[in-house]
């Protein structure tokens, strides 16, 4: 299924590889829906790419989700890919006293949220001729970094997740993806971002988004760019040369 003439929901679509996922299915023909909690960031999405469609939803919100989709089903219901995308990534120490700092909401964006919003869209991709859902993990949910715990958890947990889906729905109209990227240089984490990824080499947005919506065009189950390749075939076995002694 090439990505081309869709009409396709990223979350957290408003920067970062988001918007360079956005951008770039725009420049193959398909209208684009981005989805943020921010509408100063929204806005300024949209002013850079005035064809997208912009909605302010907050996925974590069980009335701001139920909200978007029923948004969808009313304005857009031929939507049949959807990037699941959001995320963010939060250093924590449990050798420190503020480890459960935001716990539940690093959870419950990267990998809580996204499952819930499959399960409320499925009945109207489920009636699309054919439908992808991308989710978008990381190298990290393979390989981890030990100062950003949970982040790699939830990745790690979205990745099974995506297995059993892709499973579940093998014989209807929906196919289930993987997108694992490298380390991408954006503001995940902003400043509490990990040293190990801080210190890594960076892919830009843009080029990410090229490679990703290239080998997404050729149907496979899992895409993997740059480092993540390596992490997915070594997986644990790479964790003290990540993260040292």
């Amino acid at each position: 299924m090439t990505l081309r003439d869709h009409t396709i929901l990223v979350t957290g679509g408003s920067s970062g590889i988001g918007f360079a996922l956005a951008q770039g299915l725009l420049a193959r023909g398909n209208r684009v829906i981005v989805c943020g909690r921010g509408e100063e960031a929204l806005a300024h999405a949209q002013a850079t790419e005035p064809a997208l469609i912009t909605r302010v939803c907050d996925v974590t919100n069980a009335e701001s989700r139920r909200a978007l989709v029923e948004w969808i089903a009313a304005e857009h219901p031929d939507l049949s890919v959807v990037f699941n995308n959001a995320g963010v990534q939060s250093r924590r120490s449990f050798t420190g006293d503020h480890a459960l700092d935001g716990l539940e909401q690093e959870v419950a964006i990267n990998f809580t949220a996204p499952v819930q919003l499959i399960g409320e869209l499925l009945p109207l991709l489920r009636r699309q001729e054919r439908a992808v859902i991308v989710n978008v993990t990381s190298g990290l949910a393979f390989a981890p970094m030990a100062d950003v715990p949970v982040y790699c958890a939830t990745k790690a947990a979205l990745h099974s997740f995506t297995l059993s889906l892709r499973h579940q729905l093998r014989h209807t109209a929906v196919k289930v993806v993987e997108l694992a990227p490298p380390i991408v240089d954006t503001a995940l984490g902003g400043d509490t971002r990990s040293d190990g990824t801080k210190s890594a080499g960076m892919m830009s947005p843009e080029a990410f988004a090229t490679e990703a919506l290239t080998l997404l065009d050729e149907g496979r189950d899992e895409v993997l760019i740059g480092q993540a390749i390596g992490t997915r075939q070594h997986g644990e076995a790479l964790f003290q040369r990540m993260n040292g002694s």
